[in-house]
Parts: structure tokens; sequence; C-alpha cells
């Protein structure tokens, strides 16, 4: 197999352009306007984000809908949203929209939030670098993991899943080139539950499991 190469990554974080949204009606009407960078920014990136740190959920609409509009079924309706499990970007506009839609028909009142405390539209370019580090063999994939920064994590592991082919990290991907002989790293990786979790606690699950996952051959 053809050496693993450990990539890293890094946010630049921008304002979109976007006026901010003071209640819930304005954020459904920015929502279904905004960029694909957009959506995607406050959905998959909040995690690598060294200032976002919510244990609750891991979407700044969600978040936003707890903490300003004080709005907790709103939140937990958003929350669940798994951006990973669509299969795009408009899939999941359409099942963001469809929440609010009925959180906005089941409110007497249009929810507002407080003067500062608005929602500010965010969107990021992802800037990628090499680590200089190279996997040789899948045995010792596990512990690489175990020492990768959140960056390379957040690179290989989530944002790898929106790009081609969709759904698969980039690990899995390498693994596949010798499908039969690392079936249990494959196995290992894809029983991992990983989007509630934040990068540290994911990196010491995939290292776990994979170490396992060796362990067990």
């Amino acid at each position: 197999m053809t050496p693993f190469e450990v990539k890293d990554c890094a946010l630049l974080v921008r304002m979109s352009g976007l006026s901010p949204a003071t209640n819930l009606r304005e954020l459904r009407e920015r929502f279904a306007a905004c960029s694909w960078s957009v959506l995607f920014h406050h959905y998959c990136e909040t995690t690598l984000r060294t200032t976002y740190d919510n244990l609750d959920y891991r979407n700044d609409f969600a978040v936003w809908a707890k903490l300003y509009l004080g709005d907790r079924v709103l939140a937990e309706r958003l929350g669940i949203l798994d951006p990973y499990s669509f299969q795009s970007l408009k899939e999941l506009r359409a099942a963001t929209l469809e929440v609010i839609d009925q959180r906005l028909s089941e409110s007497a009142m249009v929810p507002w939030a407080r003067h500062g405390d608005e929602f500010f539209f965010m969107e990021a370019t992802t800037v990628v670098f090499d680590a200089g580090i190279r996997i040789t063999q899948p045995s010792l994939l596990g512990a690489f993991i175990r020492e990768m920064t959140n960056g390379s994590v957040y690179y290989h592991f989530l944002e790898a899943r929106r790009r081609l082919p969709i759904g698969m990290d980039d690990f899995t991907a390498w693994l596949l080139k010798d499908e039969e002989a690392n079936q249990p790293y494959i196995r290992a990786l894809a029983s991992v539950d990983f989007y509630f979790r934040s990068l540290p606690d994911l990196r010491r699950e995939l290292a776990r499991v994979l170490t396992e996952a060796e362990a067990a051959k």
C-alpha cells in the first residue's frame, strides 16, 4: 500500500455578508438564502473552532436557539440533526427549514434575541497543509491517530465525508486499497458514532477501536 499522508488544517473565518438575524423568522429567511459554505460552517466546522465547546449541541443554530432565543424545544430539534447523515447540503437545508417552519407554526409569537445577541452568519476557508507524517502500515494507524492534532482528525475523518466519495473518511478510503486484509480496521472505523463527540474524544475513540482491532487479529 502507498503510505497514508497525514494532513493538518486550520480555519480562516470571516463574515458572510448576510445581515444578522434578530429573530427566528429572520433566521429562517437568511438560512434559506445562505451559501453552502455558510451552512457547512455552522453545522460542520464548529468542532474545529477553538472557541467552540458546547456539550449540548454540535451546531450553531441549536446553540443560538437555546441561549439567545430561549427556545429549548427548537434547540433540541435542531440539535439532533446530523449533517453527515444527509447525502447533500441541499437535503440538510431542507430538513432544517422544516424544523424551523414547524416551530414557527407552533409559536404564538416569533422569538427574538436581545440586542447584541443576534445570529451572525459566518463562513470559512479551510487551509490545508502537509503534517510531514507518513503511515506505512495499517496496524500502526491507531497509534498515529492517538498523536494527531485536532485539525488532522477533523480533516481526515469529518471534513473528508463531504469530499468524493461522499460519506467516507480518508482512513477508510486508504484501508480499502487492500480491503480483504484490512477488514478489521474498516469495521472498527465504521463502528464509531462520531458526530456528537468533541475532536479530542473522537481521537481517543478512533485510536481505541483501531488498537483493539489490531489486538484481536
